[in-house]
């Protein structure tokens, strides 16, 4: 179950930093297969290590060291926007400055569960989405994931992501976009202790 703080109660994090919504997951309930969950929760991390560069391609990846605890984060000024990856629809195109700098292929060393490559992604995004929303930023997903559930994530906070070389409609259409609409920078914070990942928005109040 996923732990929640109230996103309609900002507390203080830091001397200017104010959260404006949090919540944690348990990397052990991506799916009810241990093979496929140790998959699933392998990718996850993995895109979190492209996205904050400590691995840029596929002869980076040491899997104990992208396993260990760790925290990253990323800041969006005003105006400012993420998008899932770098297929990115057109009126989007100005704002994005921040993407996980991964595209879930085996060329990229990720892996799979027998299905599909990357498989596991799409609850990062989901994570990042609800949260997002709680935040109260302006977020949009395209393509939900009503094919099948993700675990400890609300049916309408599912995101569909795909990255395909060559079909940049259908990939721009399965990402997810978020853009910091509010006068102060925000800021994404990932903190993953070994067993849960916690996504949290904060607010540089001090900014103002």
């Amino acid at each position: 179950m996923a732990l929640v703080s109230n996103p309609n109660t900002p507390r203080v994090s830091g001397a200017s930093n104010v959260e404006l919504a949090s919540r944690s997951y348990s990397m052990e309930n991506r799916y009810n297969v241990a093979s496929v969950n140790q998959v699933f929760r392998d990718n996850i991390l993995l895109t979190l290590k492209y996205m904050d560069g400590t691995v840029k391609n596929k002869a980076d990846i040491s899997w104990p060291e992208v396993g260990k605890p760790f925290q990253t984060q990323f800041t969006l000024k005003p105006g400012e926007g993420f998008a899932f990856h770098d297929q990115v629809l057109p009126e989007y195109a100005k704002s994005v400055v921040k993407t996980t700098n991964a595209h879930f292929n085996s060329d990229d060393g990720f892996k799979s569960d027998g299905y599909l490559v990357g498989d596991g992604v799409c609850h990062l995004a989901s994570f990042i989405y609800w949260v997002a929303k709680d935040a109260g930023l302006a977020s949009l997903s395209l393509a939900r994931h009503d094919f099948a559930k993700i675990n400890d994530v609300p049916r309408e906070y599912g995101v569909s992501i795909r990255f395909m070389p060559g079909a940049f409609a259908n990939s721009s259409r399965q990402n997810l976009y978020i853009v910091n609409n509010k006068e102060v920078p925000i800021t994404f914070t990932f903190d993953y202790n070994g067993s849960e990942l916690t996504v949290s928005v904060l607010e540089d109040s001090g900014n103002s």
